[in-house]
């Protein structure tokens, strides 16, 4: 098996060794990071459930209304790797607090967008600025927890993004209904100014940050020893199925659920957002569970959930459609939480870089695939949605098998 090889350190001395679980410093430490994957989540989806506002009002189709959160993770796809070798240079929380702080201002910027495509553009740049948080968060908590404790720790982060997810999207959806879709957004900037001054005041300093070289020698021999690892790409393709399946299935169940029978109102179809919380307890629980069943093996029947409960959802009865929503959640999340762990974990000395090639597959996943499964609901309705959802799960499926040869896993 190819080793991931990168820049060695002297081993850390015990008082070195991260924070573990129960001291202060480690409570404090995820709290923070906590509140930075809250609010970058809630900021990036909370145009999710108006999409069929911005169809309406601005007359033009599901697909094209997608845009506006799919220039969001596209941006910030893009900008994952060059910002990551910011934070490797000059350190993680520096990125992570102008992050939050631009992409609250744009939230606001965005509730007062004149047309459609200037709405887009402030989604865009709000995920330009969120791109400087994912990856740093995930390489802080690489570098500042103990071994021990930082599955914990990531699944407890993972946990924040699902409840930002749900928190941001039901929220807008909510003051929506009351109100309209600029109030909704505009609330959600408020939010995320206040998450961003409390992150501000609570995350302490890197300890064992190294700075990393940013000379195009070290980081092309970085990105060659990282894809030639014989794990990590299979995991970065994992992220784009997975993340690109997540997406659609949430972008266009709320379009099935605003039209007959259903005649879900924005509040409604902002409410099945609520199931975010079934993802907080999955990523915390998943953490634990994999490594008693086998890394490889977990993440097969998880990606198998997600499938299963997809092939649910073309029920007609509602709590049948609900409880394929439910599984389908419960799946992606879990299957996320324990990806990352061990993207994390195998990161080396480049954490950051490799943190950001793993979520840039990701998002990149979610704007794709997300986008792209708009042409299944105008052509073929749910069921060319749960067809193409299904492909890739089952994609997905057989990465993971061929990575259980590999690791023995």
């Amino acid at each position: 098996m190819v080793r991931l090889k990168l820049r060695r350190r002297s081993p850390p001395s015990p008082s070195d060794a991260g924070r573990p679980v129960g001291a202060t410093a480690y409570r404090q430490v995820n709290v923070a990071v906590a509140i930075a994957g809250f609010t970058s989540f809630a900021l990036l989806h909370g145009a999710q459930p108006i999409l069929p506002q911005l169809a309406h009002e601005f007359r033009v189709s599901p697909g094209v209304s997608s845009l506006v959160v799919a220039a969001g993770t596209a941006a910030m796809a893009m900008l994952l790797i060059p910002l990551s070798m910011l934070s490797d240079r000059y350190g993680r929380r520096p990125l992570m607090r102008a992050g939050l702080v631009g992409a609250s201002v744009l939230a606001l910027a965005s509730s007062l967008a004149p047309d459609f495509w200037s709405l887009v553009i402030c989604r865009a740049c709000l995920g330009v600025c969120i791109a400087g948080v994912p990856a740093a968060a995930m390489a802080y908590l690489g570098e500042e927890v103990a071994v021990e404790s930082q599955g914990r720790a990531m699944g407890i982060y993972i946990g924040a993004t699902a409840l930002g997810g749900m928190s941001g999207r039901l929220l807008s959806a909510l003051v929506t209904g009351w109100a309209n879709w600029r109030f909704g957004l505009a609330v959600l900037g408020l939010l995320g100014a206040l998450a961003t001054l409390a992150f501000w005041r609570l995350l302490p300093p890197g300890s064992h940050f190294q700075p990393r070289s940013l000379q195009p020698r070290a980081l092309l021999c970085d990105l060659r020893q990282i894809y030639t690892d014989a794990e990590l790409p299979w995991l970065f393709a994992v992220a784009f199925l997975i993340m690109g399946a997540f997406v659609g299935f949430y972008n266009y169940l709320g379009f099935r659920l605003s039209l007959p029978p259903y005649d879900f109102g924005a509040a409604a179809v902002g409410a099945i957002f609520m199931f975010y919380a079934i993802g907080s307890f999955s990523a915390a629980w998943a953490v634990r569970a994999a490594p008693r069943h086998g890394e490889v093996r977990f993440l097969l029947w998880m990606s198998g959930l997600m499938m299963v409960g997809a092939q649910i959802s073309l029920a007609e009865a509602l709590p049948l459609v609900i409880a394929g929503l439910a599984l389908f959640t419960f799946g992606y999340f879990a299957l996320h939480a324990v990806a990352s762990s061990w993207v994390g974990r195998r990161g080396g000395g480049r954490r950051g870089l490799v943190s950001a090639l793993y979520l840039s597959s990701y998002y990149l996943g979610g704007s794709v695939i997300g986008s792209a499964t708009g042409w299944s609901w105008q052509h073929g309705g749910w069921p060319d949605v749960v067809m193409a959802l299904s492909a890739c799960s089952l994609c997905s499926m057989g990465i993971l098998l061929h990575l259980r040869g590999l690791a023995g896993r």
